[in-house]
């Protein structure tokens, strides 16, 4: 094996190990920061190391760089994982790096993997060596470091966003992982682009599935590996996302902003992504009953119940056959007519309410079940609409009395909503007839 991807390494170690990058220019993908005059090349070019976070997702290298910054540095590498560590272990890392600048005048590099899952109280306890120069933190996470690492440490720290792998830096990677784990074999085209694909931009992932391939091909004497070999050796993992993470939120931002770009290709695109990955689809369904409500609104009020019904379908079908529904539903709201007017009119309801007073509501209109009611004046002088032409009181005042004229449903002219304007138009004359207009302006 070539020596100069292995690190040194044994060759019993596992095969991600034998192949970690030993240099920069070893390393694969990442070439907005890796590359000359990028950002990272430029901090190990310097020679000094800093703080940061390392945020992008598995298999992306983020430990790599953390160990080739020590290497190159010449720093202790101390490594834990938010998942397992707390506060002690936490303790016992600065203790162990406060003795190795003392003793050796070594600076320390402290690599904590899913940084993320550290909680504040966690967090915080790098801060006073971080600032003290006891240690350089580099934080890895697969989450969005604006929402999962305080604020506090984020300051101390550049963030770094790293890339999936591009299928041609698998492919560099994956003729590194054949020849370390099978100098002899060789990879049908077909077979190829398999695992390219199962990689899914995850280098870890591809390498390790080359493993698998290989104890495979090793047990079975046999160096030709076709897609036939490919698929019975290996279980497919789906592109699967954790729940709560990031991907799961871009996906399903992605599909939002789709339905409501008026692309039910790119909608179907997306919502089928969500479901392949594991998403819940009956999740999938409530969030397309949000975009009905909020960004078609009344331009087509049929879309909500487009959206009502194709949940209760998946509910009583289940999968596979339910999602057709669900498919048919992101299509319609896809192509429906576009308005967020009554989104829009809400928030501005609920903003004014909550900087205003307390307004009581006008004695016309209140009701006056008991006769005390009636002797407080509770419903004199309200207009019974029906009983006017049209159904209308024009002229009439609902909302609180001294509250200024306020508009808050803006209707578009799209859809259902060009004639609900219309309409509120030729109403809101008749008001200015009347010599009383509802607001200022025409609908």
């Amino acid at each position: 094996m070539n020596d100069l991807f292995s690190g040194g390494t044994p060759d019993s170690a596992p095969l991600a190990e034998r192949l970690r990058p030993r240099t920069i220019a070893d390393v694969v993908g990442q070439r907005h920061l890796l590359a000359p005059g990028k950002p990272l090349a430029v901090a190990f070019a310097a020679g000094k190391p800093h703080s940061m976070i390392l945020w992008g997702p598995p298999g992306s290298g983020k430990t790599t760089l953390a160990r080739l910054m020590a290497d190159a540095f010449d720093a202790e590498f101390i490594a834990i994982s938010a998942v397992l560590a707390g506060v002690k272990d936490i303790r016992d890392a600065v203790a162990r790096a406060e003795a190795v600048r003392q003793q050796y005048g070594r600076p320390t590099i402290m690599f904590v993997d899913e940084v993320h899952r550290f909680n504040k109280a966690q967090q915080d306890a790098f801060l006073p060596f971080v600032e003290q120069g006891v240690l350089t933190f580099i934080g890895a996470t697969t989450e969005n470091p604006s929402f999962e690492v305080n604020s506090a440490l984020l300051s101390r720290a550049a963030v770094y966003v790293l890339e999936p792998l591009a299928p041609d830096e698998l492919a560099i990677l994956l003729d590194r992982a054949l020849a370390a784990a099978l100098p002899q074999g060789v990879l049908d085209p077909s077979a190829r682009d398999a695992l390219i694909g199962y990689a899914d931009g995850d280098g870890r992932r591809l390498i390790n599935m080359m493993e698998q391939l290989a104890v495979a091909a090793g047990e079975a004497s046999r160096t030709k590996i076709d897609i036939e070999f490919v698929e019975t050796t290996i279980a497919r993992s789906l592109r699967r996302f954790d729940k709560g993470g990031d991907a799961f939120y871009d996906q399903i931002s992605a599909l939002h902003k789709a339905v409501r770009g008026s692309d039910p290709d790119a909608s179907l695109y997306w919502m089928c992504r969500m479901l392949d990955g594991g998403a819940d689809p009956l999740y999938v369904g409530r969030r397309m009953i949000r975009m009905a409500t909020e960004d078609i609104g009344l331009a087509d009020p049929r879309a909500l119940d487009v959206a009502l019904n194709s949940v209760a379908t998946y509910e009583r079908l289940g999968s596979p056959e339910g999602e057709l529904a669900l498919a048919e539903c992101v299509i319609y709201l896809a192509c429906a007519a576009k308005s967020n007017a009554v989104y829009k009119a809400y928030g501005a309801a609920r903003a004014f309410i909550r900087d205003d007073g307390t307004r009581p509501v006008p004695l016309r209109l209140r009701n006056a079940p008991t006769r005390l009611m009636k002797d407080l004046g509770y419903g004199k002088g309200y207009r019974y609409a029906h009983d006017e032409e049209g159904a209308y009181a024009a002229g009439e005042h609902y909302l609180p009395d001294g509250m200024p004229a306020t508009k808050f449903y803006e209707p578009t002219e799209r859809g259902l909503e060009a004639r609900i304007r219309e309409k509120l138009r030729t109403l809101h004359e008749r008001d200015r007839e009347a010599g009383a207009p509802r607001s200022d302006d025409d609908a």
